[in-house]
């Protein structure tokens, strides 16, 4: 009996431990799975927007879309510059090894697959699947190719070849222009040139798409989330004249090769706005494939013949101009009154100084000559004289006017002041020399800038080589988003006294007062040759058998329209004045050149355009818009059935050319209606400002002064609300 009880006992505490145990074991997973409730809840509710963006970026990629870089064209259109899609081809060594595996072939198979499809030698593509840093796992088979060849190549389906678009600067001319153009880096960034002066507004303003990948971070199609349109760069347009670069590139070529020259330079210019026609500077390069050219430069080591080969002769470069100088001297002391047409000058070979003798090239002496005569024999005597008369600060008072010793402006990096002696260290012979175009040094451009003030009259006019920047709407219509507005410096010398040195010139270039020796009596032309020594930079003084030969010249006398300038760097055959050198080319350049100008072409294609300012004609009806865009000289092109215009390409504001393109109700766009461009107003009177701002619907504006537009509180070419107060000054 005791023991059943003690057993019943010893059953009943094991069932309560049971129960005991199973109540503890409940609570706990009670609490685990309150636990876990807790967490979802913290998880789903408190964090699951910053799970749900860790998660997007994951499953989600952003990708760069390349900005379009703009064009660089000629001033008629013609592109010297643009950008071209390419491919290059990367190999993942890892995964290529996987590759292998699965299809069960050799690496001298695939070598052999990818040099058929490249067109790389077999050996050359070996190199590249075993690369001589066995930690590299990565390795670029080709670059540069064409569409075809990275079709081929795709279409062989291995595992571990990454094919890429890369875009790619190209030249279609190779060699032509290629000192203005520049080039740029493997991130198309510019180096030089255009390419560099005006890299950012080439550029542009990258796009992106976050797309949608796999878990190899491929892009899934039709999953792009998100995307932002690049912002394409804007195009440069040019002063060059592709018709009159590629005449100078030729003649300054033969000039290489006819005088075994170390270097020749040529630059056309209109005299009247300073726009240059053509610079040529020889020899060159291709800017397709610069870096293969350059060990025919001079330099000690890669990086100075880069160097010497990327430099802009005509605007780094300075020199002593020798001859070309004579005309400034002239001019000046024409200018001041100290001598006139009448006045003679005595040369008898040289002039002392102390114990030094300078002397004339003509080393017997001209005689007695008159002023256009001195000119006319380049007689270093002579202006040794018009030096003496016109002293140290007046002298140095022209050769600032004239633009020397300073930078010209020239939209070009690069460019050098030359050397000017000032007034304090200029010595009695220093006088004598510089009159005649020694001491002094200087570029050809700044040589050019002078000349042109002889050309036109007396305006000293910025030379430049871009004429506007614009870019293409959606519908084509070209906008001009800037113009090149050179500075003018007005009368550094009068009228009359550039009157009389053009007519010395026309004499110089003749030889004599007979009109027509040099090209012909229709043609009149004038002109200066000059021979410059130069310096001996090892043992001092002047090298005996180095020179520069150069000449300027201008046409027609009367009114010029264009001027040039040619330098030749050591010829070497055996003669080096300027007029056996540079004067034969200096006509076979303006033989062509005439040919050309008296062309119907050119007489088209420099006819000014005329540039319109595009209206507001949104909320007008079709038939009000028609009317209003006529009355400007714009064409209408209606997209959809509206009767009202609800938007328009371009915008208001902007500028075009009469004739252009204007599209209303152009669907898909996205064009606000309540945008336009700000338009330049400087240069206008206070009547065609306030007409130009009524016609682009702003109304509110506040004037301040009389007279013209000299700033405005927006700038020209900025997209702004119509209802944006515009603020202008005037002065008279």
């Amino acid at each position: 009996m005791k023991r059943r009880n003690a057993r019943r006992n010893r059953n009943n505490k094991s069932s309560n431990i049971k129960r005991e145990r199973a109540l503890i074991s409940g609570l706990i997973i009670a609490a685990l799975l309150l636990g876990l409730i807790i967490r979802l809840i913290y998880v789903m509710i408190y964090k699951g927007k910053d799970y749900k963006e860790m998660a997007k970026s994951q499953w989600k990629a952003q990708v760069n879309v390349e900005a379009r870089r703009g064009d660089i064209k000629d001033r008629n259109g013609t592109i010297l510059a643009t950008s071209i899609d390419v491919y290059r081809v990367d190999l993942d060594l890892d995964a290529i090894d996987i590759h292998l595996q699965t299809e069960e072939i050799t690496k001298e198979e695939l070598a052999r697959q990818l040099a058929e499809a490249s067109g790389l030698s077999y050996d050359e593509v070996m190199k590249k699947l075993n690369p001589e840093d066995k930690d590299n796992r990565t390795s670029t088979l080709i670059t540069g190719i064409e569409k075809d060849v990275a079709d081929k190549i795709r279409d062989l389906e291995i595992y571990g070849v990454v094919i890429s678009i890369s875009p790619k600067r190209y030249y279609p001319n190779n060699n032509f222009l290629a000192h203005v153009l520049g080039s740029v880096n493997s991130d198309n960034v510019g180096l030089n040139g255009v390419e560099l002066q005006y890299d950012s507004e080439l550029t542009g303003t990258d796009g992106y798409k976050i797309a949608e990948v796999d878990g190899s971070f491929s892009e899934l199609p039709y999953q792009t989330v998100q995307y932002s349109s690049p912002i394409d760069g804007k195009d440069i347009n040019l002063t060059i004249d592709e018709n009159i670069q590629l005449i100078a590139e030729k003649i300054a070529e033969k000039g290489l090769e006819e005088h075994k020259a170390t270097g020749v330079g040529i630059i056309v210019t209109n005299p009247n706005n300073g726009e240059i026609l053509a610079m040529v500077n020889k020899p060159d390069f291709n800017p397709n494939t610069p870096y293969e050219d350059y060990e025919k430069f001079k330099g000690e080591t890669e990086s100075e013949k880069l160097e010497s080969m990327f430099r802009n002769n005509a605007i780094s470069d300075s020199f002593e101009p020798g001859s070309t100088f004579k005309n400034i001297t002239i001019a000046a002391a024409l200018e001041e009154g100290l001598v006139t047409e009448n006045d003679t000058f005595y040369c008898g070979g040289y002039l002392q100084f102390g114990s030094t003798k300078i002397k004339c090239w003509n080393l017997t002496g001209h005689g007695t000559q008159t002023l256009a005569e001195i000119l006319q024999n380049s007689c270093n005597v002579g202006f040794m004289e018009l030096g003496a008369k016109l002293g140290n600060a007046k002298m140095k008072e022209y050769i600032d006017k004239f633009g020397f010793g300073r930078l010209t402006g020239i939209d070009l990096p690069g460019e050098t002041e030359g050397i000017v002696k000032s007034v304090s260290d200029m010595s009695e012979m220093d006088l004598a020399t510089i009159a005649f175009g020694q001491t002094n040094t200087a570029s050809n451009i700044q040589i050019i800038q002078a000349f042109n003030a002889i050309a036109n009259g007396g305006k000293l006019i910025q030379p430049h080589i871009v004429r506007e920047i614009t870019h293409d709407e959606i519908n084509g219509t070209k906008v001009i988003d800037e113009e090149f507005k050179a500075s003018i410096k007005e009368n550094v010398i009068s009228e009359e006294t550039a009157n009389t040195v053009r007519l010395f010139l026309e004499r110089t270039i003749n030889q004599g007062p007979t009109i027509g020796a040099f090209m012909g009596k229709e043609r009149r032309v004038g002109g200066k040759t000059g021979t410059a020594q130069k310096p001996d930079l090892i043992n001092g003084g002047y090298s005996p058998d180095k020179y520069i030969a150069s000449i300027v010249a201008l046409y027609p006398v009367e009114k010029p329209e264009i001027t040039i300038f040619i330098k030749v760097e050591d010829p070497s055959t055996g003669i080096y004045y300027g007029g056996q050198v540079a004067t034969p080319l200096a006509k076979e350049l303006l033989s062509e050149l005439f040919i050309y100008m008296d062309s119907q072409v050119y007489k088209e294609r420099y006819k000014e355009k005329e540039k319109v300012v595009v209206p507001e004609v949104r909320g007008k009806s079709i038939k009000e818009a028609e009317a209003i865009l006529k009355e400007n000289n714009l064409k209408i092109e209606i997209e959809s059935n509206a009767s009202k215009v609800i938007n328009m390409v371009p915008y208001p504001g902007a500028l075009v050319e009469a004739g252009s393109l204007i599209s209303v109700n152009v669907e898909d766009t996205k064009k606000d209606s309540n945008k336009i461009i700000m338009p330049n107003l400087e240069g206008k009177t206070l009547d065609e400002a306030i007409e130009i701002l009524n016609k682009i619907g702003i109304k509110e504006y506040k004037i301040n002064g009389e007279g013209i537009v000299s700033s405005q509180s927006v700038i020209a070419g900025k997209l702004i609300d119509k209802k944006t107060t515009v603020k202008l000054d005037l002065k008279s």
